[in-house]
């Protein structure tokens, strides 16, 4: 009893004494101290991914053939399993645990107008397709006249013994409405890039072998094509509503009468107000024709003509969709953006992507041109967005130039910086895109041999936390549908040590394969896979086709350019010094 006592006593006196000495000064330390700790708990979050499933992004065969790495595929399409080559399309009436088929580019249309099919709070849920002009107007295309619009163009263009139509437009419902026309009348589309100097449009009809062209006036050089190209049969003038009064069917003096020129809106006044509302029966029906499509390196260049089967193009968008996680997966709430050309495999499959996912899309003709996201946005609220490298950096050029005139800036910038790379979770404030902003997903990607700016990681995490957008950057290549690589929903990490913070293109889609056959001195080894980066699957063009680029995968298994890369791994080996700079670099790497 005296031992308790006395501790008590003792515990008396220190309570008395540490208050006894209390003042406003501990006040503040105490209140600091508590309020650090009730934060620190308060704000914890989990990481948005496990780190374990970033250290390795792909699996690699257990045994590689000589002159060639492992092959390398997505984590969701392990060995011995196939690639993901469609969209498991569920015809009516069918059961609802039958497999379904691949489909192909006249289901995604089937599917806008449907809407949403799984049981859920948004299930016959459709999205809305629009047209921004300007800065502040926005129209609306109802669904059911879209229809019409399709069954009228294929019509239209069937009846005049079309068998390939060059669509040569902007960013717009009508290339759109275009496409899904010769899916739906078994015509083969050839997607010209717009804006082309006139040789080179007359080149891609020439090689394309087209016989009808769709177009806008004041961009197709008529006269210099009917002169020079005599296959062609029909044009189609794509006129705003304030030139409708014009007579656009008068053929220039001197141009020949081969050519039948017509109007879009002529097309369509042809059929019945109550026709065209129902699209043709899905039985009975051959599998679409292809799409062809023209691959420009770099501008002056002869554009690289390939030719996509519709499967190709299914492929692609599968692989796309499956990309993004479950719960953050396009929907009818969200408003999807192309802000670069339709032209571009990437931007299109992403659109049909869109469109499949019943999200609404917004066309604007002049945002592929824009040099900032920020111009590219005007009008419209999207949230996913499909940009060029070059908008990227210069949004980042000019975010970081507003950094330097504010400290607070500077201070919320580390904030979120920190929060992305050492804790693995996205900030919900963004400090770039203006109010208002809804962006929630950046997508954008490198083209081999095209000169595209590199976005490294440390660039990435900075547009990151000024738009408070996710972004995913891809490797594409002209024979593939979509993406050969496409970086991690989650992959938020910067490496330290590289060159200007490190950069990579991510693992493969579930819908391709790659692996890296030996080349020059690019070769795998105990340093590690390289070599020229071959791709194969569902979605590329002939099943299997080169890159054009040498490539590495790196110790998480993603797949990046070599050191070498701007050395053409077709011509002679480079220099002795050069081949020191390897050598050092494979010793380091050992």
């Amino acid at each position: 009893m005296a031992f308790l006592a006395t501790l008590l006593l003792r515990l008396d006196e220190s309570v008395t004494g540490l208050f006894g000495q209390w003042n406003p000064w501990t006040s503040v330390i105490v209140t600091v101290l508590v309020g650090f700790l009730t934060y620190q708990i308060a704000a914890r979050q989990e990481p948005d991914i496990h780190p374990l499933l970033l250290a390795r992004q792909s699996q690699r065969s257990e045994v590689r053939l000589p002159g060639e790495s492992p092959v390398y595929r997505s984590q969701s399409a392990p060995h011995g399993m196939p690639l993901n080559a469609g969209l498991n399309v569920k015809d009516p009436g069918a059961a609802k645990w039958s497999r379904g088929r691949d489909g192909d580019l006249r289901d995604i249309w089937r599917q806008v107008i449907a809407g949403v099919q799984e049981d859920g709070p948004t299930k016959g849920a459709t999205g809305r397709i629009l047209t921004v002009l300007g800065t502040d107007k926005v129209v609306e295309h109802h669904l059911r006249d879209l229809t019409r619009h399709i069954n009228f163009i294929g019509q239209h263009l069937a009846s005049q013994g079309a068998t390939r139509v060059a669509i040569y437009l902007p960013n717009s419902v009508e290339l759109m409405v275009t496409l899904f026309a010769c899916a739906f009348y078994n015509l083969t589309a050839v997607v010209l890039p717009f804006d082309q100097p006139d040789d080179a449009v007359i080149s891609m009809l020439r090689r394309s072998d087209a016989d009808i062209v769709v177009t806008a006036p004041g961009s197709f050089p008529f006269n210099l094509v009917v002169q020079n190209y005599p296959s062609l049969r029909q044009l189609i003038w794509v006129v705003d509503e304030g030139s409708k009064h014009m007579d656009w069917n008068e053929i220039p003096q001197g141009a020949g009468g081969s050519v039948n020129v017509t109007t879009w809106q002529d097309v369509l006044y042809e059929g019945s107000a109550n026709s065209g509302n129902e699209l043709p029966p899905l039985q009975g029906q051959r599998e679409p024709s292809d799409v062809i499509v023209f691959w420009q390196s770099k501008p002056g260049q002869e554009e690289e003509m390939v030719q996509f089967t519709s499967s190709n193009l299914i492929a692609g968008v599968a692989g796309q969709i499956f990309a993004i996680p479950t719960s953050h997966r396009m929907g009818p709430s969200d408003l999807f953006l192309p802000a670069d050309s339709l032209a571009n495999t990437h931007t299109l499959v992403l659109t049909l992507a869109a469109l499949y996912s019943n999200a609404s899309v917004a066309f604007n003709s002049a945002a592929p041109q824009a040099e900032d996201l920020t111009v590219a946005v005007r009008g419209v609220f999207p949230t996913i967005l499909v940009a060029t490298p070059a908008a990227l950096l210069k949004t980042h050029k000019e975010a970081q130039a507003q950094l330097k005139s504010s400290l607070v800036a500077r201070t919320l910038h580390s904030l979120q910086l920190q929060k992305l790379t050492q804790n693995g979770v996205m900030p919900l404030i963004k400090t770039r895109l203006p109010a208002g902003s809804k962006l929630r997903l950046i997508l954008t990607a490198e083209r081999p041999r095209a000169d595209t700016p590199r976005l490294s990681c440390r660039v990435l995490t900075d547009l990151r936390a000024f738009t408070g957008a996710r972004i995913m950057y891809a490797l594409t290549a002209p024979k593939v549908a979509g993406t050969v690589t496409q970086t991690g929903f989650y992959d938020y990490r910067v490496f330290d040590g590289e060159k200007d913070g490190g950069y990579h293109f991510g693992p493969p889609l579930t819908n391709a394969e790659i692996v890296l056959r030996d080349t020059g001195l690019f070769r795998t080894g105990s340093h590690g896979s390289r070599g020229e980066i071959f791709v194969r699957g569902p979605c590329v063009a002939g099943g299997e086709a080169s890159v054009a680029a040498a490539g590495m995968f790196r110790d998480d298994n993603t797949l990046a350019y070599t050191r070498a890369y701007e050395f053409s791994f077709h011509q002679a080996p480079p220099d002795e010094r050069f081949k020191q700079i390897e050598d050092d670099k494979d010793a380091n790497s050992d």
